[in-house]
C-alpha cells in the first residue's frame, strides 16, 4: 500500500510540473500600464507575447517595438532580439520574440503615438 501511494504521488507531481503556468506580468511607468501575457511558459527560443497598453486607463493605439536583451558577461557576448509588434486593435498587441537562452532578459517596450510622442516601459523576464 505504501509503494502504491508513493507511485501515485510521484505521478501526480510529475504531471503537475509538466504543465507549468503561463506567463503574465504587469508593468507601469507613470500613467502608462502594460499587461504582458504568454499562453505558454517562457522558454529559450521563439515566444509569442500578447500585451495591452493603457494610458490614463484608456487603451492606446500606437506603433510598438519590443527589444529584449541580455548584457555581455564573461565568456558570453551580448544578445538581443528586437521586433515590431502587430497591432490587434483596441490597445492590444502581439509580438514574437526569440530569446536565445534561459536567464534574465531586459525587456524594453517602445511606444510611439500617432502624434509622434515616444515613451518607453522597462521590465525584465526571468526563466
Amino acid at each position: 500500500m505504501k509503494t502504491l501511494t508513493t507511485i501515485l504521488l510521484t505521478l501526480i507531481l510529475g504531471v503537475s510540473l509538466s504543465h507549468a503556468s503561463p506567463f503574465s506580468k504587469d508593468v507601469k511607468y507613470r500613467t502608462t500600464k502594460v499587461h504582458i501575457t504568454a499562453e505558454k511558459p517562457v522558454t529559450a527560443g521563439s515566444n509569442t507575447f500578447k500585451f495591452s497598453i493603457t494610458k490614463d486607463t484608456k487603451a492606446i493605439n500606437a506603433q510598438v517595438t519590443l527589444k529584449a536583451f541580455m548584457p555581455a558577461m564573461p565568456g558570453m557576448p551580448a544578445m538581443e532580439s528586437k521586433v515590431k509588434a502587430t497591432n490587434l486593435g483596441n490597445g492590444l498587441y502581439e509580438a514574437k520574440l526569440n530569446l536565445a537562452m534561459s536567464g534574465t532578459w531586459q525587456l524594453h517596450i517602445f511606444i510611439t503615438s500617432k502624434t509622434g510622442k515616444k515613451s518607453r516601459v522597462k521590465t525584465s523576464i526571468n526563466f
